[in-house]
């Protein structure tokens, strides 16, 4: 209450013992009044009527413990706020530039945009298969990324590497008619998976049983080097279709790769 002026309206907003919130409107004449009237009280501030005058942040909190939601005033931006004043800024498609802090053993990876933290989930990641986001990403380094989403109510901001990047796909789907060698990576109750690509993280294609030369069906394990034909690429679910029954065998199928 020393807070209160000379002289003009104020509106005082105060906490009583039974933890009621409430305000009332006073001017000079009353102020003495009203200092003796909230001398009990738990706690009080005092906001200025006047426009142009600096008013404290409103802040809506969860419910206490007795399950009563109550309002409370700060005079000073919260962690949250500033948060909320951030994600006000951003908007979809937005390519921002972060660090990466944190690879969680969940998968997702965390980037810190200009103070705020920021999600990758695996899929944006890459337009390749990844296994972890280690073998994309490491703490410290500085990624590009674009903002697929902000979601004001959990305060989440998830982003995507891949869309920045060249999407290979339509690149694999030009190779549709090609024989080539790959190993079985995964074996499948329909078929099985083949690498296409000489690379950790390159692209496979399934091999349905249908496609599958009947004399090597109880042979193949994953580990083996089995020729195939693309015959398929469907850029909309990102699938490669391969056939092994339509593709000529070569001296090294069969042969596991190192």
């Amino acid at each position: 209450m020393a807070s209160l002026p000379d002289e003009g309206l104020v509106k005082i907003i105060w906490e009583d013992e039974d933890e009621q919130i409430t305000s009332m409107i006073v001017d000079e004449t009353q102020f003495e009044a009203a200092a003796a009237q909230h001398a009990g009280a738990r706690a009080a501030n005092v906001v200025s009527m006047y426009a142009g005058e600096d008013l404290p942040l409103f802040t809506a909190v969860l419910p206490d413990s007795d399950g009563v939601l109550r309002a409370r005033w700060q005079t000073e931006p919260a962690a949250s706020d500033r948060d909320w004043a951030f994600l006000k800024t951003l908007r979809r498609g937005q390519v921002v530039t972060g660090t990466v802090t944190t690879i969680a053993g969940f998968g997702v990876t965390f980037v810190d945009i200009g103070g705020f933290t920021a999600v990758i989930n695996i899929p944006e990641l890459s337009w390749r298969p990844v296994d972890h986001p280690a073998d994309v990403v490491s703490v410290g380094q500085e990624v590009t990324a674009e903002v697929l989403d902000i979601d004001m109510i959990r305060e989440r901001v998830p982003l995507s590497l891949r869309t920045v990047q060249e999407d290979p796909w339509p690149q694999v789907a030009q190779r549709i008619g090609q024989v080539v060698s790959g190993q079985v990576t995964k074996i499948v109750p329909f078929g099985f998976f083949v690498r296409i690509e000489d690379r950790k993280d390159g692209f496979q294609g399934l091999v349905y049983t249908s496609e599958l030369d009947e004399s090597s069906g109880d042979v193949v394990k994953v580990g083996d080097v089995l020729t195939v034909k693309i015959i398929d690429v469907d850029l909309t679910r990102r699938r490669i279709a391969l056939s092994h029954v339509s593709a000529p065998t070569t001296a090294a199928e069969g042969r596991p790769c190192d």
